[in-house]
This record gives structure tokens, C-alpha cells and sequence, in this order.
């Protein structure tokens, strides 16, 4: 059945007092970059305190809740959750809030010490700007410790512009998702491409103006690819951190978690998944452009859906939304899934949308029903012989 998910408390002060004298902690999250950097804040809070603990990662709100559920826990055990779960557990973040502040909230209350990056990172996969609102002190104390510094240039998580860019999903160009077509596209720059780690400000100044001008000079750009663009630009490079910049590091982080989370937990607890992070990162971003080139499009007032045969729903709703859609809202729909994505954050959140559709589609006595969602981005699963038409009528209705 489709929950929007409840739990005993939703705070990060009764997470905090849930877990300061747990003999064993399951920290139980939601599959997007936010969650996994909250989850992995955590997980190191409790590794340094010698507690034992597991995290576990659920595409939609059954599946969190089946991974609760299934558990038979000792007296001392607490499950926390991160994301709607159907369950008796303690919630780690609040409707409204990334996770990852929640998260940061607990680790300074166990006395630990947050890892500045990752908290970084969850923060730009959420949406939010680094050192924007209550994240201020947090990109100031990691600027004072020389761990991030602001440069010209675009957020991709490797120092070779052509591999980033190529692969990333925080920008879309003619040239997205091919690596040879990236490099043709950036060789007539002027800049040395086989010595990026030699890049000065003014190599990084000019790859970052010609993807500019090639994002919004697209054929296919929506207006909104000129607002989107400077989200990616002017990024945080960050010198001891697994990748090169803060935004490619959400980047990874939103990859793994949606597409090889147990990649993405391992990198968020500290271990040493780089490598293979970056290996799911670039054949993630690769199918994400694929889909959405061969996509068929629509346009309802205030919706427009991409149909794909395969990929990603959830990252080419939010590439649509961000570069090529006309409407705030985009649904991508593909076989047994769809994604929802808005560019606007002062929407109602697409929570209940998703519900709604999830329990209308069950009542219809549709099999293999799923959801989960956060304010901006939403997942729904179900059968796959279900008509693309119901499901972009259902969503229209609800939204």
C-alpha cells in the first residue's frame, strides 16, 4: 500500500538523543545525494565513537520500510530514518530542511566532527547554495581550514574538463554525454587539454564561458538553461576532497545513490569508492543524455513529459527541467517508471503529488506500486504494462 510514510519522531534532536547510547545504530535513507551525505555525516559520527551501525538505502518508501521491518533488532537497536518510511522509527530530517543540515545538527551534538565536503556536497544535491542560509558557517569554517576554494571554471568532479563535462549531469549541451564530441568542442579553446591539473584561472574562465554559451545557445534550450547554467559555474574546488570540485561531488553522490548505492553509501562512510563511484558517475550520465536525445516530448499546461525507452527517469526529469523544458514541472516516463522534477522551489512539494498517483494507481489494481519524493523530485514505480497515457492523465489530475 502507499504510505506518505510516518514515524515516532522528526527531529534531529530526538535522532541525536536516539543514537547516544544505542548499542547498534541502522540508519535507513532515501536514494538521492542529500540523504546518502546525511547518512554518511552520521555514520562517521558513530564510527567515531566506536558504535556499530549499517546503512541501508531504499529507492522508495516501501522498500525503506521493508528494510526496517525485516530487521529483528536486539533491546539496544535503533533504526533511524532519513526519508518517509511506514514505520515505528526516528526520522532524522524534516519536511522542509535538506537532510544533510539535520545531519550536521546530530554529529555536532554527539561531539563529532562533520566531514566539511560531504556536508558541502549533500547541500548542492539538495539545491541549496553553498554557505546559503544556515549553511554559512559551515562553508566558512571549511574555507578557513583550506578545504574549499572558489575559482573560475565549471562543477564537474574531475580535474579533465573533457571527462567531466562529458559525463556530468548538472549541464546540458549539444555535446553531453559524448566524450569525443566534448573534446572536439573544447579544442579550439586555446587551452591545454592533456594538462588540466595545470589549468590557471583564465584556462578554467575560458572552458567554463564556452559551455556556458553552448548550454544556453542550444537549439533545444528552454530560457531557464540561462538561469540553470550559473549553478554550475564559478564552482568550490576542493584540493583534499575525492573529487575536484563541491558540485561534482554531488554529482557522484546522486549517481551512486539512484543507480549503485552501496557504491554511494561506501563513499559516503569515508571507504575508499572513488574509482568505482566515478564509474558509475560517467555510465550514469552517459545514459541519462542518450535517453534524452532520443526522448519524445509533450507539452500540458504546466507539465511536460519526456517519454524514453531506457535511462535514468529520475536524472533526465531533472536535466529537462533544468535545461529543455518550457514548463516547471516534468515528468519522464519510461518502462515501469517515471520521474518528477520541478525547477521551482517555491512549489507545494511533490510528496502528496506522488501519493495521490500511487494510490490511485493501486486502486486501480495496478501491481508493484512505489513511490518516494522530496520537495523539488519525485520517483514512482509500477508495472510496466501500464499505459504511459494513464499515468501522464493521473499526474495532471493530482499535481
Amino acid at each position: 500500500m502507499a504510505s506518505e510514510g510516518r514515524s515516532a519522531e522528526s527531529s534531529p534532536a530526538a535522532a541525536a538523543e536516539a543514537v547516544e547510547s544505542a548499542g547498534f545504530v541502522h540508519v535507513v535513507t532515501r536514494a538521492d545525494g542529500d540523504a546518502l551525505a546525511a547518512g554518511g555525516l552520521l555514520a562517521r559520527a558513530l564510527a567515531d565513537r566506536g558504535t556499530p551501525y549499517q546503512v541501508s538505502v531504499g529507492r522508495t518508501v516501501a522498500d525503506r520500510t521493508d528494510r526496517v521491518r525485516d530487521r529483528q533488532p536486539a533491546p539496544d537497536d535503533v533504526a533511524i530514518g532519513i526519508g518517509a518510511i511506514d514505520a515505528d522509527v526516528t526520522r532524522l530530517d524534516e519536511t522542509d530542511r535538506p537532510a544533510t543540515l539535520a545531519a550536521l545538527e546530530v554529529v555536532r551534538d554527539l561531539g563529532a566532527t562533520p566531514a566539511h565536503d560531504l556536508a558541502l556536497a549533500g547541500l548542492v544535491a539538495a539545491g541549496v547554495e553553498p554557505g546559503a542560509g544556515e549553511s554559512e558557517w559551515l562553508l566558512e569554517a571549511a574555507t578557513e581550514r583550506g578545504l574549499v576554494e572558489r575559482r573560475p571554471g565549471v562543477a564537474v568532479p574531475t580535474a579533465d574538463p573533457v571527462d567531466g563535462l562529458a559525463h556530468t549531469t548538472r549541464v546540458r549541451a549539444p555535446w553531453s554525454g559524448e566524450t569525443a564530441a566534448t573534446r572536439t568542442a573544447l579544442e579550439g579553446l586555446g587551452v591545454d587539454l592533456a594538462a588540466p591539473d595545470a589549468f590557471d584561472a583564465d584556462d578554467h574562465r575560458t572552458v567554463a564561458s564556452a559551455v556556458a554559451l553552448d548550454a544556453v545557445g542550444d537549439d533545444d534550450a528552454a530560457p531557464a538553461a540561462a538561469e540553470t547554467i550559473q549553478q554550475v559555474l564559478r564552482p568550490y574546488a576542493t584540493p583534499e576532497a575525492p573529487f575536484a570540485t563541491i558540485g561534482g561531488y554531488a554529482d557522484v553522490l546522486e549517481a551512486t545513490a539512484r543507480d549503485e548505492p552501496g557504491t554511494g553509501a561506501a563513499l559516503a562512510m569515508g571507504h575508499d569508492a572513488r574509482r568505482p563511484a566515478l564509474d558509475v558517475w560517467r555510465e550514469y550520465g552517459r545514459q541519462t543524455h542518450a535517453a534524452l536525445e532520443g526522448a519524445s516530448t509533450g507539452r500540458y499546461d504546466g507539465l511536460f513529459v519526456v517519454g524514453i525507452d531506457d535511462g535514468p527517469v529520475e536524472a533526465v526529469a531533472d536535466v529537462a527541467a533544468a535545461f529543455r523544458s518550457p514548463e516547471p514541472l516534468v515528468l519522464t516516463i519510461g518502462a515501469g517508471e517515471a520521474g518528477l522534477a520541478t525547477r521551482d522551489a517555491g512549489t507545494d512539494p511533490l510528496g502528496p503529488v506522488l501519493e495521490a498517483v500511487a494510490r490511485e494507481l493501486e486502486t486501480a489494481g495496478i501491481d508493484g506500486v512505489g513511490y518516494d519524493s522530496t520537495r523539488r523530485r519525485g520517483y514512482l514505480r509500477y508495472d510496466p504494462d501500464v499505459d504511459e497515457s494513464t499515468i501522464i492523465q493521473i499526474v495532471r489530475e493530482r499535481r
